[in-house]
């Protein structure tokens, strides 16, 4: 099996996982991939991420033109941002509508540089600090313009009332990390005005120390 197939196998199997755990629902959300020639596999428009067709996923060139299969993502242009601006740091980006990561979003009072509270060690390692973006319609292109304006320093953000996008490595890892957020928002709204005590600053910069991680840009 090639390159490619494997990779268009993996992309309908975790979407299939995502959505069978109720991560996703209906035919929001979207997945890509970088392929090993710079192009891109993408999920299309409109489709189900619990039932992917792997011939039908968008194969895109390296400028961002449909080469086959269905039209991609009409929200492509966060997918893009990611890529170019992280560089090889982004082998592919993940893109939810999960429920208590949207809930989080529209709470007032939020840090919109760093949304999520560090609760545990694995949402810092993972994700770093998420930053909340503005509300935009969906498939608008000032999507791609805000995550831009980060200049590749943050790898998740939260779009208000929308979902979060978070870019990794490879595909399993943006799959990982975007799970991690959406469990540390769950946690959040569970301890939100508990008293629940997260990580300390000397707890942070331990973690950040050991595993080389981005945390103050």
């Amino acid at each position: 099996m090639s390159a490619e197939a494997r990779l268009r196998e993996q992309i309908c199997a975790l979407g299939a996982s995502l959505f069978g755990r109720g991560l996703i629902c209906g035919a929001s959300g979207n997945l890509s991939a970088r392929l090993p020639d710079g192009g891109l596999l993408v999920t299309p428009t409109g489709a189900s991420l619990g039932r992917l067709d792997p011939a039908r996923l968008s194969r895109l060139d390296r400028h961002g033109r449909l080469l086959d299969g269905d039209a991609p993502t009409k929200e492509m242009a966060l997918h893009a941002a990611f890529y170019e601006t992280r560089g090889d740091k982004a082998g592919a980006v993940a893109h939810l509508h999960s429920t208590h990561a949207v809930a989080w979003s529209m709470l007032p009072g939020t840090d919109p540089d760093w949304l999520l509270p560090p609760l545990t060690a694995y949402s810092v390692m993972r994700l770093g600090r998420v930053r909340l973006l503005p509300y935009f319609r969906p498939g608008d292109p000032a999507m791609g313009e805000a995550v831009r304006s980060l200049a590749g320093r943050r790898s998740a953000v939260v779009l208000a009332n929308h979902g979060p996008v978070v870019a990794g490595a490879d595909l399993e890892a943006a799959v990982n990390a975007i799970e991690e957020l959406e469990e540390t928002a769950r946690l959040a709204l569970l301890t939100r005005s508990t008293g629940a005590v997260g990580l300390n600053e000397a707890q942070i910069r331990d973690l950040v120390a050991t595993f080389g991680l981005e945390w103050d840009a």
